[in-house]
């Protein structure tokens, strides 16, 4: 998280061009229909399919064709493709073979095998989207020349168990697939429809960066199994379309999780029935909801709620008085809610209940949900029990004599945790300042950190927690955190020095957390998130914002996906993420 009043930190360089200041960088371009910003330019496509004149040769069996026989067909002649794959982010395992590869041509289909009400066909008609409009059919139908195969596969090449349609994973098992480019065809091959996803993903941009697919096989895989952003869209409300439009680019850098920051002291952005009073005026309707959703899900996105407590409830607490926190001195402190109060509880679990029921996820799916728990200010006090006498004889009254305040907020997160588990929620995070050393009462042993900042007084460091034996996500706000006006010495990060210097082993400033290796392997440090905070929200509009985060995001999703040291230099990642992504 982020606030107003953390310590500074001293200077460091501004950003670099990339997210040079909203005047010296153009304008992202206008909006578009969905279909229109998914589909590959027309002239990349017709220049496809121009390098793809056909010949008179027969057909041949391709590698994964069905048993029917397939009719004479020409086979596309075109130029070679050369190289290896480039995508954002790097493939894992390129082998390449004598061929001339794989490009779009005319007359060209993508084949389901498994049929229209497969899990892979809502993957496979996007892939036909985004390639100009390749047709695709069905069942059992020859492979013919120039054509792209879309198949569920385990790795002894048998078919695999059903998953739910559009499932998000939880596991970089259920994220590995195969593409092969052999004889003029291409075969997609995946044990789920998250690898068929990411197969295309690779397609699409290998497409736009050199017109197709060199001959050889791709074996690829995410490093990491939690791979996202975050969006606080509290402080500064955000429109559906707009999200909407990160859900897509994020899917095609092949990250996986949206986390919506909807209620802090400034707004409440979605609308409830629990609580109606509680919501702002400028909000997303929970229809608009449900179709981010429905969007997330068919890119494989896990959507986290996040109604972070005790602290950050301002705009919840303004219509609730009676459960605002009040000092010593009588003095209300906007945002925390007092954690005496049974009815506070109450409060936040009605609305836990509300949310978790809205955003919904497919059956057998990872259920995140983030309760928050930063930046609780009776805690930031020098003598939390002398400021709060309230709080110390409530927490001595539950947890014995020697009970205290960090006990009282340790209990409020485990109600919390409950609740949300009621709700069936089966993976949940907290911000790492809501945990607290040497309490009597200890966090819930299955609760995540999320770790974004060790600068605070008495801040944790990340190797207690991974000690502990905690999986910690990385938000590390050195590199991650892009704050709106660059208020307390932030400076927008950039994609550079994410890309030279980063890695999910570096939760806490600039080096690695001191803790020997095993400890920040992908089952302890399962992943990062960028987060966008709205701190200053007039400092730049929705469009500055997409624009200044979008080399950001590149170079984390090469960062989480493939932990070896990457092969291009900066300015040619930088020219190639801009080149699939289709700003250039």
């Amino acid at each position: 998280m982020s606030y107003p009043s953390r310590p500074g930190r001293p200077e460091r360089p501004k950003a670099a061009p990339e997210n040079a200041p909203p005047g010296e960088r153009a304008a992202p371009p206008g909006g578009r229909s969905p279909v229109a910003r998914a589909a590959l330019p027309a002239v990349l496509v017709a220049a496809a399919l121009t390098l793809a004149a056909c010949s008179d040769a027969a057909d041949s069996q391709a590698p994964g064709a069905t048993g029917r026989a397939a009719s004479p067909v020409p086979t596309p002649t075109w130029q070679k493709v050369t190289g290896a794959p480039r995508t954002v982010p790097a493939v894992r395992d390129f082998r390449p073979a004598d061929g001339r590869g794989w490009r779009p041509s005319k007359g060209a289909r993508i084949v389901v095998p498994a049929g229209e009400k497969s899990t892979v066909a809502d993957e496979a008609r996007l892939l036909g989207q985004d390639l100009g409009g390749m047709p695709v059919v069905w069942g059992d139908q020859p492979v013919r020349p120039g054509d792209v195969e879309v198949k569920l596969a385990g790795k002894d090449g048998k078919g695999v168990p059903q998953r739910p349609d559009n499932a998000p994973t939880g596991d970089t098992a259920d994220e590995v697939y195969t593409l092969t480019a052999r004889d003029t065809r291409l075969t997609l091959a995946a044990p789920t429809d998250a690898g068929i996803f990411y197969a295309t993903r690779t397609v699409k941009q290998a497409v736009r960066a050199a017109g197709g697919l060199p001959e050889g096989t791709i074996e690829d895989r995410p490093d990491r199994a939690q791979r996202g952003m975050l969006l606080d869209n509290a402080r500064k409300p955000f429109t559906a379309s707009w999200i909407e439009d990160r859900v897509r680019e994020l899917g095609d850098l092949k990250l996986n999780q949206l986390q919506l920051h909807f209620s802090d002291d400034q707004g409440f952005r979605i609308e409830s029935d629990t609580h109606p009073e509680i919501v702002s005026k400028d909000h997303l309707t929970k229809d608009e909801v449900r179709r981010i959703l429905r969007l997330a899900h068919s890119r494989h996105l896990s959507v986290i709620p996040e109604i972070d407590s005790p602290g950050h409830l301002g705009a919840v607490l303004d219509h609730h008085p009676d459960l605002q926190l009040r000092n010593a001195s009588g003095r209300v402190l906007r945002g925390a809610i007092d954690i005496s109060q049974p009815a506070a509880g109450k409060l936040i679990d009605e609305l836990i209940g509300e949310y978790a029921e809205l955003f919904d996820v497919p059956k057998g799916a990872a259920a995140y949900w983030h309760l928050g728990g930063d930046e609780y200010q009776a805690l930031t006090a020098p003598s939390p029990s002398a400021s709060y006498p309230g709080l110390a004889r409530a927490a001595r009254k539950k947890y014995g004599p020697n009970g205290t305040i960090e006990d009282l907020a340790t209990g409020w997160l485990n109600d919390r945790q409950r609740a949300a588990e009621k709700a069936g929620r089966d993976r949940i995070e907290a911000w790492n300042d809501g945990f607290f050393a040497g309490t009597r009462v200890q966090a819930d042993k299955n609760r995540t950190v999320g770790y974004w900042t060790g600068k605070e007084i008495g801040a944790n460091d990340p190797a207690r927690f991974l000690r502990e034996g905690r999986k910690v996500v990385n938000l590390n706000d050195e590199y991650l955190y892009y704050v709106l006006g660059e208020p307390n010495q932030f400076t927008y990060p950039t994609g550079e020095r994410i890309y030279r210097e980063w890695t999910p082993a570096v939760l806490r400033h600039t080096s690695p957390v001191d803790v020997p290796a095993s400890m920040t392997t992908p089952d302890r440090i399962p992943g990062a998130r960028f987060a966008i905070w709205c701190d200053l929200a007039h400092a730049q509009t929705p469009q500055q914002i997409a624009q200044g985060i979008r080399m950001p995001l590149a170079a984390l999703s090469q960062k989480v996906w493939d932990p070896r040291k990457p092969a291009l230099s900066w300015a040619d990642f930088r020219a190639l993420a801009t080149k699939v992504s289709g700003t250039g």
